[in-house]
């Protein structure tokens, strides 16, 4: 393939000769400005299918798809991390000025700014001035993408990566750039897209550009460009950390290293020196088992498809490195969810109680004791959502005091556990309810408060996830509290003693839970630390009830509410850092709140002897984020 079609191969080339030899997103787009770890195909691929309108044409830095793994016009190449990271999001990152105009391809112009062989000017200048894609003499322009947009969406995903030219370039011909020039250009590019209401941007470091075949060829070259990546990712990390605003800034370096410490782990040969060997050959010694043209060809064994470029095998998993990181905050901010729903059972529980005692009330002055069992599930939809289950147990007394009113209290102890994404990330939680109750009954009106408080034991927090085709947990825990107050009135349409008692209800109920922030353990590339949660809620509802005798023993009960959320926003961001990455933290979406919501309840009581009864019943209540199950009880007059 021509070299003008590769510039960064063009330096590798040039420099070779001295050594004698990337459900329910939260995003609403994603833009991402680069070199060629991140092109989605500016250039035409001339050694495979040129036209026909298919996004995933165009040459990209990486191996070929396979099986041939060929340039015989049948094969594309394989997705870079952004491509990747963008369909894992369900969006798309098509190049944003293909040398091939849609005239031609079928493609439209995307949001994928990032051209191979680009400097960090030019990847500044893609944003600020005007992105130009050139070979083999043909040349396209485009306006850089704040010319064009000079407010941006502020729920986009901004992706940015940079520095290796510089440093190629530096090495290759002694460019005059030194690494706090380099890395003010990527400052400056984050300043920029910031200023044009950019809230979520995430910033590449630069891997150990002397770890590659390249850096291995020539004694003392890989320390000489391991150096100056060193250099380039300090001046990075101290230029935004003085800039300020809200960035994530990646730690692949680190990531890379735990990655060549267990190859096999992540699908790599540990037997061959992988800083040695690539599988195309361009630029370095192909691997003579796994390399392009052997009998068993295999890019995903390898870590570099070239001298400097990896396979599509490392772009996954830094494809996966990034939404592990973009995921997280959608699964943790569940925490307080799970502890609403908690106590929002927790009062399900109590008011089966308290509605069987409207229709065959306990004695005045007598006590009645009871015990309450529930198993439910919960489902959470959207990004970062899964699913829950909790079985609880409730006891407590009830006291009438006088013909209209009685009171009681109530201890209840749930297991709560979510099992959230593609990998089934577990959070578990012990849930620890105290509860005081009024009812108030006179005629055909009622009135009921409960006042509750608890301590959530949030003991164990796994956090799982894809990295390529190995699997990693990061493993924590915290703990909460909550209290919360729930109340209602309805008025009973029927005569006083008929078999059928029904009316209307209304209701309100409010809840805040507080979870603390907690650290994962250890320092991994992956793991992180989160901030404190609060979560309010405010609810107001609006119903009908209804009682039934079916025998003198025998009593139907239930009610259907419509529930309207008054507190919270649909979706808060939530604050985090990489324990990797000092003086960086960062605010990324978190999940969707439980919003308005329809209340179902469906139960039979029945009276086993004198001051023995028996209660069953069906709950649901659910829109978006949906909790049903089942519960029994039995209370005893004492």
């Amino acid at each position: 393939m021509p070299n003008a079609l590769k510039p960064l191969a063009f330096v590798i080339a040039a420099t070779l000769p001295l050594a004698a030899a990337a459900d329910g997103s939260p995003y609403s787009q994603f833009v991402n400005f680069g070199d060629s770890l991140s092109d989605a195909g500016n250039f035409p691929d001339v050694g495979g299918p040129l036209l026909g309108g298919n996004p995933t044409g165009g040459l990209r830095f990486t191996n070929r798809t396979g099986p041939t793994y060929a340039a015989n016009n049948t094969e594309y190449f394989g997705q870079v991390v952004t491509q990747v990271l963008a369909g894992r999001l369900g969006l798309q990152s098509l190049p944003s000025t293909p040398l091939l105009p849609e005239l031609l391809t079928g493609n439209a112009d995307g949001t994928n700014y990032a051209v191979g062989g680009y400097r960090t000017d030019q990847i500044l200048a893609s944003i600020n001035d005007r992105s130009t894609v050139e070979a083999n003499g043909l040349s396209r322009s485009r306006l850089g993408y704040l010319v064009e947009n000079p407010r941006v969406d502020p729920n986009g995903l901004y992706y940015l990566n940079g520095g290796a030219n510089d440093i190629f370039q530096l090495v290759q011909n002694g460019r005059p750039v030194t690494m706090a020039q380099a890395a003010d250009n990527m400052v400056q590019a984050v300043e920029a897209l910031q200023l044009a209401g950019a809230r979520y941007i995430v910033v590449s470091d630069l891997p150990n550009v002397g770890d590659t075949p390249l850096g291995n060829s020539l004694p003392g070259l890989g320390a000489l460009l391991n150096g100056l990546s060193d250099e380039f990712n300090d001046e990075l990390a101290a230029g935004l950390q003085a800039q300020g605003g809200n960035y994530v800034l990646l730690n692949n370096r680190l990531l890379l290293s735990e990655i060549r410490a267990d190859l096999a782990l992540y699908g790599f040969d540990p037997t061959i020196d992988q800083t040695a060997v690539c599988f195309s050959g361009d630029g370095c010694t192909p691997d003579p088992t796994y390399g392009l043209g052997s009998a068993a060809a295999d890019p995903s064994r390898l870590l570099f498809n070239d001298a400097v470029h990896p396979t599509t095998a490392v772009h996954q998993i830094s494809a996966d490195y990034i939404y592990s990181i973009l995921e997280a905050p959608a699964q943790v901010s569940l925490l307080p969810e799970m502890g609403r729903a908690a106590l929002s059972n927790h009062w399900q529980m109590l008011d089966t109680e308290l509605a069987v005692q409207r229709a065959n009330r306990q004695a005045i002055g007598s006590w009645r004791a009871f015990v309450q069992g529930d198993y439910s599930r919960s489902e959470y939809d959207g990004f970062g959502g899964g699913d829950g289950k909790r079985p609880a147990l409730t006891v407590g007394f009830t006291h009438r005091l006088n013909e209209a009113w009685l009171f009681g209290a109530g201890l209840g102890v749930a297991e709560n556990s979510l099992t959230l994404g593609d990998a089934d990330s577990d959070f578990d939680m012990r849930s620890y309810l105290g509860t005081i109750m009024a009812g108030y009954q006179q005629d055909r009106l009622f009135a009921q408060i409960a006042v509750s408080a608890g301590y959530l034991d949030y003991d164990s927090l796994n956090r799982r996830f894809a990295l390529g085709v190995a699997e990693r947990t990061e493993k924590g825990s915290t703990e909460g509290t909550l209290w919360g107050v729930a109340g209602k009135t309805g008025f009973n349409l029927m005569q006083p003693g008929d078999a059928l008692t029904f009316g209307p209800f209304i209701g309100a109920s409010y809840q805040k839970i507080e979870v603390d922030g907690y650290r994962e353990d250890g320092a991994s590339a992956t793991a992180l630390t989160f901030d404190d949660q609060s979560l309010k809620s405010l609810r107001l509802s609006a119903g009908l009830f209804g009682e039934y005798a079916l025998t003198g023993r025998t009593q139907l009960f239930g009610e259907v509410a419509r529930e309207v959320e008054r507190e919270d926003d649909d979706r808060e961001d939530l604050r985090l850092s990489l324990n990797s990455v000092a003086g960086n933290s960062f605010e990324l979406p978190g999940a969707v709140r439980t919003g308005d919501q329809t209340r179902f309840k469906l139960g039979l009581a029945h009276q086993l002897t004198d001051g023995i009864s028996l209660r069953a019943n069906y709950h649901y209540i659910g829109n978006d984020n949906r909790n049903h199950g089942i519960g029994l009880s039995l209370a005893v007059d004492l």
